[in-house]
């Protein structure tokens, strides 16, 4: 068995093609980006992250969120990898929970091993070279570029099997995993299973005392090698080179470490709702955007809302990445306090699978139990001389809330209206160019240019909307039974 994955993993192609995708899950994912004065995007690196998302024939499901950094090599090798030691007849139904979380272990042991094993040759061939007497030729000076190249970069990993009906997550590093479950009533409670593994943990950072490493100024540093994880699966630098780093020489032993933190079971028998595994660059993006007290919330309530309106899990998945993304870009271009955090952002990737939790109508959002209206609002870009208009999806909210752990917490943003006050409501433009879905959690300077003159009264001294309310009106006396509104009989008289 252990010759059948060896070779497999050394094969070009990609074994894990012919596994069965898990009909399951959703993935959306944004590459990373650095925004220019006039707020245009460009891509800094080529993306980065990796996912995996698979069901075996007997009935075990894997699925993982890998964020690389310095390339793209340690993620991609580690989602083949452990897909490898774990779906290849390692699992079954008769393993006990103890059994589960050795193999889990081992797996990921057995990947970064494997790993480090690929660029022996590298190391060996760089450390020759650069034992050559200075000044280097050119040529040398070249290779051992390409050699750096070659052997640098790393990867952290959340990764959750679901055998038996039972959850296991195993974490690496500053990725996150959220666990929702969806009561009858509608009531959605989240809780977030372990950890990041950062600079700010203290069992981390007791962790490293322990070793001899001086935590303090691991924490004052925020960074380990320009990275805020304390484990992470590959790096040669903080593994084989770790005593020539000023922050870690004092070690006993290897301080960075790829072993997982393993939570589980937790039980999946008569859950309904669903879990996310999030890369740490959109975890950050939404953080950089709105302050890290309420991200899990959040993402929660979007994902929820998405669920409710779209026809497939990809689409729910994409959906939520793009707002995100918007958000962040929108802090960014307000020019308030945070947009000097909001300069860029990393690859972002959301994996969402669901525990049963059908995609619902659209009509209806489970974390705020409303019904979306659209209204039609003219939207000029003060960046463009293009000019658009933006569909307004007026929410009328019930009293669903959203619970973190044991303590409660309502779905809605601060300041969003509560029933029989006014909706809230998110956009959708309607320029194909830049169709999104957004909260209006911003300065509203979207809609604060109404042209260059201003709107004139009619001959009863009326001004004329500059909002269009008809489908909200005619959607409202459909659903009241109204049928006066069909005429506008609601409207404004």
């Amino acid at each position: 068995m252990a010759t059948q994955r060896r070779n497999l993993m050394q094969s070009h192609q990609s074994w894990t093609d012919d596994l069965p995708i898990c009909q399951l899950c959703g993935v959306g994912t944004a590459p990373n980006c650095v925004y220019g004065p006039d707020g245009k995007s460009t891509q800094s690196h080529p993306n980065e992250d990796t996912h995996l998302r698979f069901r075996s024939e007997d009935g075990c499901s894997l699925y993982g969120v890998f964020n690389g950094y310095d390339g793209s090599r340690v993620a991609s090798f580690a989602s083949q990898c452990l897909t490898a030691e774990l779906l290849l007849e390692q699992l079954n139904s008769t393993h006990t929970d103890a059994d589960v979380r050795r193999i889990l272990t081992q797996a990921f042991e057995v990947v970064e091993k494997s790993y480090l094993h690929t660029i022996d040759d590298a190391l060996a061939e760089k450390a020759n070279l650069s034992s050559y007497m200075l000044p280097h030729s050119e040529k040398v000076q070249e290779r051992l570029k390409e050699l750096e190249q070659e052997v640098s970069g790393g990867a952290t990993a959340i990764v959750a099997l679901i055998l038996n009906n039972k959850l296991y997550i195993a974490n690496v590093g500053t990725n996150r995993a959220l666990l929702c479950k969806t009561s009858t009533d509608g009531q959605n409670q989240f809780f977030q299973l372990g950890r990041p593994h950062s600079t700010d943990n203290e069992d981390e950072l007791q962790r490293l005392t322990a070793l001899g490493v001086d935590s303090a100024r691991v924490r004052q540093a925020g960074q380990i090698t320009g990275h805020s994880s304390t484990r992470r699966l590959g790096d040669y630098r903080v593994k084989i080179n770790y005593s020539d780093i000023d922050l870690l020489s004092a070690a006993k032993t290897r301080p960075i470490i790829a072993e997982p933190e393993i939570h589980g079971s937790q039980s999946l028998d008569n859950v309904t709702g669903f879990l996310l595994l999030m890369s740490e660059g959109l975890i950050d993006a939404l953080e950089s955007a709105h302050g890290p007290e309420h991200v899990n919330k959040e993402v929660i309530a979007m994902v929820a809302a998405e669920l409710a309106q779209q026809t497939s899990l990809e689409a729910v998945a994409q959906s939520v990445v793009d707002r995100v993304k918007r958000l962040h870009h929108d802090v960014y271009m307000s020019g308030r306090q945070r947009a000097t955090l909001c300069s860029h952002h990393e690859d972002m990737t959301l994996l969402i699978r669901t525990l049963n939790h059908p995609l619902t109508d659209g009509m209806l959002t489970p974390t705020q139990g409303g019904r979306i209206y659209p209204v039609s609002v003219p939207y000029s870009n003060s960046q463009s001389t293009s000019k658009t208009s933006v569909t307004l999806s007026l929410v009328m909210p019930s009293q669903s809330t959203l619970t973190n752990g044991t303590n409660t917490a309502s779905t809605l943003e601060e300041g969003t209206p509560t029933p029989g006050q006014s909706p809230t409501a998110t956009l959708q433009s309607t320029n194909t160019q830049t169709q999104s879905s957004s909260s209006s959690s911003g300065d509203g300077s979207l809609f604060r240019q109404r042209g260059n003159q201003a709107a004139q009264p009619d001959e009863t001294g009326r001004v004329p909307p500059y909002v269009d309310f008809s489908q909200f009106y005619r959607l409202w006396g459909t659903d009241h039974g109204e049928s006066q509104t069909a005429q506008g009989g609601l409207g404004p008289q």
